[in-house]
């Protein structure tokens, strides 16, 4: 019978193999993106896209900052697009994009672009394209427990946490120059992580809000550059 001392340790030593197996397919993603294009698009260097939550005046907005992620990846690499500032596109067209008035569809649009200044407004802002963003990142399951303890000689923790996220997102693309709705990208990302701990917590963290904004500007991009329809 092995003594109390070596059979902590083996049991240590099955613990960690077990998270390095199991530490395989934690802390990362898997993510699938499409794109259906009715029309051709195409931007000129003097033109931007604005990006906008589709779903505040449902009292579920896309976060703030998956929002800036999408601007900061569309205004960046090798295929930059000029992205408008949101706030000063919303406050240049007050009261038109407020929850109550707001365009729903877009056979909405060319009763917004009759309105008094709207059009001109647009014009001199330069944005070409209005991407309306809707979507958000959900835990789907989560499991498994920790504990924690502190003695005289030290402290640490034992277990094992772990959780899975789904992140969905859709951008709707809207030309302000053709009144038309070219299409429309998304993406739907999986996420996996863990927190295993023998003494000390080592976290294993899928970044899956980060990762489907990365995806979803990248396909976006390509959707607004392209100019014919593959």
């Amino acid at each position: 019978m092995p003594a109390p001392i070596e059979a902590i340790e083996q049991a240590a030593s099955r613990f960690v193999l077990a998270i390095l197996v199991s530490g395989i397919c934690a802390g990362c993603v898997t993510s699938r993106v499409e794109g259906v294009k009715n029309s051709a698009t195409g931007i000129e260097d003097h033109e931007s896209v604005v990006v906008v939550a589709a779903s505040y005046h449902k009292g579920n907005r896309t976060g703030t900052d998956f929002l800036q992620c999408m601007d900061d990846e569309l205004d960046g690499g090798a295929k930059a697009v000029n992205v408008y500032p949101r706030e000063k596109f919303l406050d240049e067209l007050f009261p038109w994009f407020e929850p109550r008035t707001m365009p729903q569809e877009i056979k909405d649009l060319p009763g917004l672009l009759a309105q008094p200044g709207v059009r001109e407004q647009i014009s001199a802002s330069g944005v070409r394209y209005l991407v309306w963003v809707d979507g958000s990142t959900k835990k789907t399951s989560d499991g498994g427990g920790m504990s924690c303890a502190a003695g005289p000689a030290g402290g640490g923790c034992f277990g094992l946490v772990w959780w899975e996220d789904d992140g969905t997102y859709t951008a709707r693309v809207w030309d302000l120059k053709a009144s038309s709705a070219p299409g429309k990208v998304s993406t739907d990302v999986h996420g996996s992580s863990m927190v295993p701990a023998l003494i000390l917590p080592l976290p294993f963290i899928a970044r899956t809000e980060t990762a489907a904004c990365k995806e979803l500007a990248g396909e976006l991009r390509e959707f607004i550059v392209q100019e014919d329809m593959s």
